[in-house]
C-alpha cells in the first residue's frame, strides 16, 4: 500500500545533468578548500555528523585516495602520496623568512609562520599622530608575545555549534529516502541511501585523526631568547618569546596522527566506496521513477548548500584560532602599527626588538636594519651606521644629529637626503617610545589596536 502519487511517466531526469551536478563548479570549488572533510578536524564532534547524501563523491575519492600508500591505492588513485595533514590543508603553505635578533638564526618557515602573518593582516589598524618626512608605501610591524608552550601534544577544536547544522542534510537525506520507500521507489532509496552510508563511514574514519601540533621540545641550555623577524614582501611580525616557544611558530607544523600509516588502507577502502557510490548513482539513477531522481536531487541540492557554508567558514582563519589557542597567545593582545615607509618600519622594529639588549654584543643592529633596507649607496650606509649605533645605546635621548665628520665628502643633495632619513628616523623613535610602553609592561596582554605612524 502506498500513496498514489504520479510516478512513473514519459519524462526522466537525464544522467548526464546528474554528472554535472556531480562535478559542478561549486563542488570543485568546495573541494578544493578540504570542505567537507577537512572540517572533521577542526571542529568537535564533526565526524559523527556525515551521514548525509554529499555531492562531489568522485572529487572526494580520488583526492583522498592518494593518501593511501601502496602499489594498489596508486593505481587505482594516481599521483603523490601527501601526509594527511597536508591532503586536508592543514600543512603545506610555505612561511615567511625568519631572522633571529641574538642567535643568528636565518631560516624559511612554514605553515604555521605562514598563520602567523595571515592573522596580522586581519588586524585593524587606527590613524595616531606622527608624521614622517616623507609617506611612500605603507608598511605595518606586528608584534605577537608568544605564551609559555607546554603542551603540543593535542590541539583544541572549536566548538560543534557549527557542525549541529548538519543535522539539516542529514534530516533531509533521511526523510527523502524515506520518501521513496513509501512510493516503493526501492531503486532511489537504494541510492540515497547508499551515499548516506559512504558519506557517513568516511567522515568517521577521516575524523578519528588526532590533530596535533609537533615543535621541538628542548634547546640547549643558554640559548639566547628567539626574539626576531618574520619578513614578508611589504609587512614584518615581530616574534617575541623564549627559544622554545618561538620554535613552536618557526619549526613547527601541524600533524595529523591518522591510524593505519604508513598504507592508510581505511583511507583507501573509504575512498573506493565513494568511487563505487558515485558510478552506481551516475548510471543507475536514471531507472528511478520521476518522483524519485526528485528526492535524489533534493538531498543533494540541500547537501551542496550546507558544504557551501562549511567553504564560507575559512578553514585558515579556523586554524588561526587553534594556533593562538595552543601558544597561549591571546589573538586580541597582536598590536599592530603602520609606518608610512620603509625605514621608518626598519626603525620601529629594530627598536623593538632591541629593548633591553642595547648593549649585547650579539645584537647587531646595522644588519638588522639591512632587512629592511639593503641598498649599499653612501647615504645608506652612513643612515644605517647612524642609527645602528643609536639602537646600540643604553642613552635614552637618542641624538639623530649629522656630525661634522660624517658629513664630510657629502654633495649638497647627499647631505639633505641623510638629514631627511635621519629625521624619520628621529620621528619614529619618539613614537616608538610613546606607543609601545605597554608591549612590556604586562607579557601577553597589551592592547590590541593597530596604530599608523
Amino acid at each position: 500500500m502506498y500513496l498514489p502519487i504520479p510516478i512513473s511517466g514519459p519524462f526522466s531526469l537525464d544522467a548526464a545533468g546528474v554528472a554535472g551536478f556531480f562535478g559542478g563548479d561549486e563542488t570543485l570549488s568546495a573541494m578544493a578548500t578540504g570542505v567537507p572533510h577537512s572540517t572533521v578536524h577542526l571542529y568537535r564532534g564533526r565526524r559523527w555528523l556525515g551521514w548525509y547524501n554529499s555531492p562531489g563523491s568522485y572529487t572526494v575519492a580520488k583526492r583522498y585516495g592518494q593518501l593511501a600508500n601502496s602499489r594498489l591505492w596508486d593505481g587505482l588513485f594516481p599521483g603523490p602520496n601527501p601526509e594527511p595533514a597536508e591532503a586536508f590543508g592543514l600543512d603545506g603553505k610555505p612561511g615567511p623568512r625568519y631572522v633571529a635578533s641574538l642567535s643568528g638564526t636565518d631560516m624559511t618557515t612554514g605553515h604555521l609562520a605562514y598563520l602567523a602573518v595571515q592573522i596580522s593582516k586581519d588586524l585593524k589598524r587606527v590613524m595616531i599622530q606622527g608624521e614622517c618626512g616623507t609617506a611612500t608605501l605603507p608598511a605595518s610591524v606586528t608584534v605577537i608575545h608568544v605564551g609559555d608552550v607546554t603542551d603540543l601534544r593535542r590541539v583544541g577544536m572549536m566548538s560543534i555549534n557549527h557542525a549541529l547544522l548538519a543535522t539539516i542534510p542529514i534530516t533531509i537525506s533521511i526523510a527523502t529516502c524515506f520518501s521513496c520507500a513509501v512510493v516503493n521507489d526501492w531503486l532511489a532509496f537504494s541510492l540515497i541511501l547508499l551515499g548516506i552510508i559512504s558519506s557517513g563511514i568516511t567522515c568517521f574514519v577521516i575524523g578519528t585523526a588526532r590533530l596535533e601540533l609537533r615543535a621541538p621540545q628542548t634547546v640547549t641550555p643558554g640559548v639566547p631568547p628567539g626574539d626576531g623577524l618574520l619578513l614578508t614582501t611589504r609587512d614584518v611580525v615581530i616574534l617575541k618569546g623564549s627559544e622554545k616557544d618561538v620554535n613552536a611558530i618557526t619549526k613547527g607544523h601541524f600533524l595529523l596522527g591518522m591510524h593505519g600509516a604508513p598504507e592508510y588502507r581505511r583511507v583507501g577502502l573509504c575512498s573506493l566506496l565513494l568511487l563505487a557510490q558515485f558510478m552506481l548513482q551516475l548510471l543507475l539513477i536514471p531507472q528511478a521513477t520521476l518522483f524519485g531522481q526528485a528526492m535524489f536531487l533534493s538531498s543533494l541540492a540541500v547537501s551542496w548548500v550546507y558544504n557551501s557554508f562549511l567553504s564560507s567558514l575559512e578553514s585558515e582563519k579556523i586554524q588561526e584560532n587553534l594556533l593562538c589557542k595552543a601558544l597561549n597567545v591571546e589573538k586580541d593582545s597582536i598590536q599592530k602599527y603602520c609606518l608610512q615607509n620603509r625605514r621608518s618600519q626598519a626603525v620601529f622594529a629594530c627598536s623593538i626588538l632591541s629593548h633591553g639588549i642595547e648593549t649585547n654584543e650579539d645584537f647587531d643592529a646595522e644588519r638588522m636594519l639591512s632587512l629592511f633596507v639593503p641598498n649599499k649607496t653612501r647615504v645608506w650606509n652612513l643612515w644605517r651606521k647612524k642609527v645602528a649605533s643609536q639602537l646600540k645605546s643604553s642613552c635614552p635621548d637618542k641624538n639623530f644629529h649629522i656630525t661634522a665628520k660624517e658629513k664630510e665628502g657629502l654633495c649638497e643633495e647627499q647631505y639633505k637626503l641623510l638629514k631627511t632619513f635621519l629625521e624619520d628616523a628621529r620621528v619614529t623613535f619618539e613614537a616608538y617610545r610613546e606607543y609601545t610602553p605597554d608591549l612590556y609592561s604586562i607579557p601577553n596582554t597589551p592592547t590590541c589596536e593597530g596604530k599608523i605612524v
